[in-house]
């Protein structure tokens, strides 16, 4: 009798290895990377083949056969397997739970009666090339042209830590390098990294205009079920040359990968929020060596991670200490304002306010930038001291005026502000503190007939109002633009003579280690929205901390003695990327629960000499929708060393069965 072949496939579920089916009869001769359905329990799922063998652990009466194989695209190589391997290791997540939500949800669905036809008009859609025409190319700089030329001719893994200030032509330098290599090699592949979805629509029209022979696709969650899966389907078989997309796209299963660019590296957006949090600029850099090609990482701030790979020698940095010479753009001008100075009206300095009239009489643009949404963060009675509480989290409800309702942006609860207190019944219930909303109201009353335009998320929640917003001001039909992060990432406003920056302080107080690398970055990023039109400009930014070293370093321009201060600092407090930690998370309906878990966790856990297990602590934000949370932080100054204690540790935390939820993540971006 003729041995009996058996597949190993993963499956979207919380096991440690991918479970045995009986192959189909008749059986494609290599089925690896092939989806299918299975039967499993007394439902049907779709998996991914990882394995072939004549025999197996389980009796054959227990296995049962695969149902329908899906062989209609063709199947995921053997890279894009090992890279979703990699990532489940790294991260301490079963396979099946890393390489199955890295598909699109069409491609994980079972398929019904219309499948091959849907497959094929997804196949249709992406199939032409661009054919907008070529843009003129701007004249590189001598910084510029060195940079794209050391990735162009980089032979094996090379990577490169593209350093530049705003405004320096770091996409030029993306898009010449891409270039070189397909021109070199014309069955190449490229894939771009952006680290929000309102930054790609710019970017795909860039990048379409400057390869018009090429087809170049989105690939981020704000696409239709359909345009993911058209866009996706395009890179997996090779029929687009050039793939944009945010964290998720770095899964894009692409065949010959030959460059990878992780635009503005240092963004946290880069990292998961939920399911595996994983790290997409750093498996950008893992799927790079793993393919032997060159990756580039840019920022005009780059992460202190990325910053120590420079000075340990493992990545070459390629600097651009010039803005590009396109337009004559020059920098703009830096000043701090300390409103404890001057008689401050609406949250906003004298010297401001003459900024913003003078900039409005030229007939040039304003940027005033505020990172806090809503009117007024907090409700307050003054009788009793009663403040607008979120009753599901333990934060405050945002007061957001224009619909007069109370929000929490952590759960999404909101209702009418009340009438009166309602614990002391005092009808003068007052709003503390400034949103954007706020200052776009206050700016309208002392700016008269200037057109004030306010981009947040609260502004921008139908679909492409963020783009409509953006195109009023680079139209010039906007006189003031004021924003939140928004507005700070890779846009190229040609006529932002000014930028202001509103309660720079309230970062400096956060717990969070990193909150004045972040603030760093955030300030340099919105600054560098100004003095892109070739004529002079400002920017001012208001802190009541005017001698402490970031605004010192921000004033000079000097990143790199900020992060090389900052980076000594972290080493001699033995924290990141000093040191290596992961974060075990629980949630229950009682805190006290969540915080008996973990220290049933910390019971099985034999820690060697050089991990620390540390006592679980209730999270910053300790309840949230409704949900009690907690944390246990493990570290180690040895990556290795943590990475072996946390297999078998972790083993034993799941094998306890219990019905808490519970998370890990590994290299925690918030503690």
């Amino acid at each position: 009798m003729a041995p009996v072949s058996y597949w190993q496939i993963l499956l979207d579920l919380p096991l440690d290895s991918p479970l045995d089916y009986m192959a189909p009869a008749p059986s494609p001769t290599d089925p690896i990377g092939l989806r299918c359905v299975v039967p499993i329990g007394r439902r049907k799922a779709i998996g991914v083949v990882v394995g072939v063998s004549d025999s197996s652990a389980l009796e054959r009466a227990r296995l049962k056969p695969v149902a329908q194989v899906l062989d209609d695209v063709p199947p995921l190589d053997t890279h894009w397997l090992a890279l979703t391997r990699f990532a489940a290791d790294y991260y301490q997540h079963p396979w099946g739970e890393v390489a199955l939500p890295a598909l699109p949800p069409f491609f994980r669905q079972l398929s019904g009666p219309r499948y091959t036809q849907a497959v094929a008009r997804l196949r249709a859609t992406r199939a032409a090339p661009a054919s907008r025409g070529d843009l003129t190319r701007p004249t590189l700089t001598s910084e510029q042209a060195a940079a794209a030329e050391a990735v162009a001719v980089a032979s094996g893994f090379a990577p490169y830590l593209l350093y530049g200030v705003t405004g320096s032509g770091k996409t030029e330098v993306y898009l010449t390098a891409i270039e070189r290599i397909l021109v070199a090699r014309p069955d190449a592949r490229a894939l771009l990294l952006v680290p929000e979805i309102n930054l790609t629509p710019q970017l795909e029209a860039l990048v379409r205009a400057r390869f018009p022979a090429h087809s170049v696709v989105a690939l981020h969650s704000g696409l239709a079920a359909g345009e993911r899966a058209a866009s996706w389907l395009a890179a997996h078989e090779g029929r687009a040359q050039v793939v944009i997309g945010t964290r998720l796209a770095v899964f894009a299963s692409m065949p010959r990968l030959a460059i990878i660019v992780v635009d503005e590296e240092h963004d946290p957006s880069y990292k998961a929020g939920e399911g595996v949090r994983y790290s997409a600029r750093d498996l950008a850099v893992k799927r790079a060596q793993m393919l032997a090609v060159p990756v580039i990482l840019g920022s005009a701030t780059p992460s202190l991670e990325s910053w120590s790979q420079v000075r340990a020698g493992r990545y070459g940095l390629l600097t651009l200490t010039q803005r590009a010479a396109r337009d004559h753009r020059i920098a703009p001008s830096i000043e701090m304002i300390d409103p404890g100075s001057e008689r401050i009206e609406s949250g906003i300095a004298p010297t401001v306010r003459e900024a913003l009239a003078e900039c409005l009489q030229r007939g040039e643009q304003s940027l005033v930038f505020l990172n806090r949404r809503g009117y007024a963060p907090v409700i307050a009675c003054d009788a009793c001291g009663w403040l607008s509480g979120c009753p599901n989290c333990a934060a405050y409800a945002v007061f957001h005026k224009p619909d007069r309702t109370l929000r929490c942006h952590h759960c999404g609860w909101s209702a009418p502000v009340p009438r009166c207190c309602p614990t002391c019944g005092n009808a003068a219930l007052q709003g503390v503190g400034r949103g954007t909303q706020r200052i776009e109201e206050s700016l309208q009353q002392l700016l008269p007939g200037a057109r004030v335009l306010r981009v947040d998320r609260d502004s921008t929640r139908r679909r492409d109002s963020a783009a409509h917003a953006f195109d009023a001001v680079h139209r010039g039909d906007v006189d003031v633009l004021v924003g939140t992060q928004m507005v700070t990432k890779g846009h190229d406003f040609r006529n932002i003579a000014l930028v202001v920056v509103l309660n720079a302080d309230s970062q400096l107080a956060s717990q969070d280690f990193r909150a004045s690398e972040r603030l760093f970055a955030t300030l340099v990023q919105v600054i560098g929205r100004a003095g892109r039109s070739g004529r002079p400009s400002r920017a001012l930014v208001q802190t009541r901390f005017v001698t402490h070293p970031l605004f010192t370093a921000l004033v000079r321009q000097d990143y790199a003695a900020f992060a090389d201060a900052l980076l000594a600092e972290r080493c001699r407090a033995g924290m990141p990327p000093e040191s290596h930690q992961a974060l075990l998370t629980a949630e229950a309906r009682r805190i006290d629960d969540a915080l008996a878990f973990l220290r049933s966790a910390v019971a099985l856990a034999q820690p060697p000499a050089d991990v620390r297990v540390y006592d679980p602590v209730p999270m910053a934000l300790a309840r949230r929708a409704g949900v009690e949370r907690a944390q246990l932080l493990v570290e180690s100054s040895h990556r290795a060393t943590l990475h072996s204690f946390l297999r078998p540790w972790l083993h034993a935390v799941r094998a306890r069965k219990t019905s808490m939820r519970w998370q890990i993540e590994i290299d925690p971006a918030e503690i």
